[in-house]
């Protein structure tokens, strides 16, 4: 049996030491042994009068009665160094709204609730569509943009943390590494990223490792690559839904409304935030969430969509000064793809095998061919419509062609279920 067919004994592995090696001109805050994450807690909350910060949870109406959701509240119940959590629900009724508010009713913060499909919220949006500032359809990227708005519009925060409300070993040390270097002030960040190792008894982050690294390195070909693209090789997972943001910086940004919206907001930042302002950091022993099924008979759902959106949103990111990618880029990138990502399976393989984890080498080969129908896709939809933005209007862009409308978004929220 070769190399790549074996399926190696079940055991869970535990990372005990990363490296500290600098791997790009953004700076990497590593995970080193077990850090004392209290002692910066403690400073994060000696610092919560002079420097507030928000929490935004970009929430869908299924994660509400999970015992998950349960236990990432019971954390955030001791994090004093927040002054506000924003919750925007997605896909929910007024039952899902009321569940909601008595979920998060337990936290000191203060909390809102935004009820994205409820009827103030929907009005906003049609008001933002006549404006021609299309919010996108209903996707994590629309929920955050509107919660982002609200932080904005009602606290006077200096910075916004974001992350997930599916992550399955969720501890309060990972929103600490995660704002502390925004927060403090010798740090000085304006950007933090998290990253963590994603594996359980297999290799996970499928999408970053088997679309996403392949795509850059099939795109590198391409015109202003080096200006738009490349500096997204610094991120080990830039697809991570734990970001923290300066203020400043979340009002500027542009993200995507659908499954391209951390791939778009972090090719984005380097737009508005120098490179040494940016970091990454190790935000967690190990991470584990809810994972998507692959749907590979339907382009509307899971990694299917998930891949088509992300590479959309790359094809989006490359246009460089508003000139569309020509077809001489784009004839052969599926072929190109497909080579960088079969090259990296041997790669996968080993790994998993030095850490006797599971490797489903056919489950891989199905996966990449899946990823290139769906660049398949996201190319023929950048060319039919190729001046189209990667990202959606930022904030400052809003409100400065939609005047007041912060305000309206802030009684909204405050009518809730009215």
């Amino acid at each position: 049996m070769g190399l790549l067919n074996q399926a190696w004994p079940l055991r869970v592995v535990r990372s005990s030491m990363a490296d500290f090696y600098q791997h790009g001109t953004i700076a990497t805050l590593h995970r080193l042994g077990n850090p004392d994450y209290q002692r910066l807690e403690e400073e994060l909350n000696s610092l919560a009068g002079s420097i507030p910060t928000a929490l935004v949870l970009p929430c869908h109406a299924r994660d509400l009665k999970t015992d998950v959701l349960q236990a990432i509240v019971s954390e955030l119940r001791e994090a004093r160094f927040l002054s506000h959590v924003t919750v925007g629900l997605d896909g929910g009724g007024r039952a899902d709204f009321a569940l909601a508010q008595k979920i998060f009713s337990i936290l000191p913060q203060e909390v809102s609730i935004l009820w994205n499909d409820g009827p103030h919220l929907t009005a906003l949006l049609g008001d933002l569509h006549r404006a021609g500032l299309e919010p996108g359809p209903m996707g994590k990227g629309r929920n955050m943009r509107l919660c982002l708005g609200h932080v904005l519009a009602s606290t006077k925060v200096s910075a916004i943390a974001i992350h997930d409300c599916d992550i399955l070993n969720y501890r309060r040390e990972l929103l600490v590494r995660l704002c502390f270097p925004v927060v403090h002030p010798e740090m000085a960040f304006q950007v933090s990223k998290g990253f963590s190792a994603r594996f359980s008894t297999q290799l996970n982050g499928r999408v970053m490792r088997l679309l996403i690294t392949p795509l850059l390195r099939a795109m590198q070909d391409f015109k202003g690559f080096a200006r738009s693209l490349a500096p997204l090789q610094f991120f080990r997972y830039p697809i991570s839904g734990e970001v923290c943001l300066q203020r400043t910086v979340a009002e500027s940004v542009r993200f995507p409304s659908d499954w391209g919206v951390e791939t778009g907001m972090m090719a984005d930042v380097f737009r508005v935030v120098p490179m040494g302002k940016i970091c990454q950091v190790d935000i967690a022993e190990s991470y584990d969430h809810k994972h998507q099924q692959l749907s590979e008979g339907d382009p509307e759902a899971g990694l299917n969509k998930m891949a088509c959106d992300v590479a959309l949103c790359l094809l989006r990111s490359a246009s460089v000064d508003g000139i569309p990618l020509g077809a001489e880029y784009l004839a052969g990138l599926v072929e190109k793809y497909l080579q960088a990502a079969s090259a990296l399976l041997r790669f996968y393989s080993a790994d998993a095998r030095i850490n006797t984890l599971l490797y489903d080498v056919a489950l891989e080969r199905r996966t990449v061919e899946l990823f290139a129908s769906s660049i398949e896709r996201a190319i023929a939809i950048h060319q039919a419509d190729p001046f189209r933005l990667a990202g959606a209007p930022s904030w400052s862009e809003i409100e400065s062609r939609l005047s007041g409308f912060g305000s309206a978004l802030n009684e909204a929220v405050r009518r809730g279920s009215e």
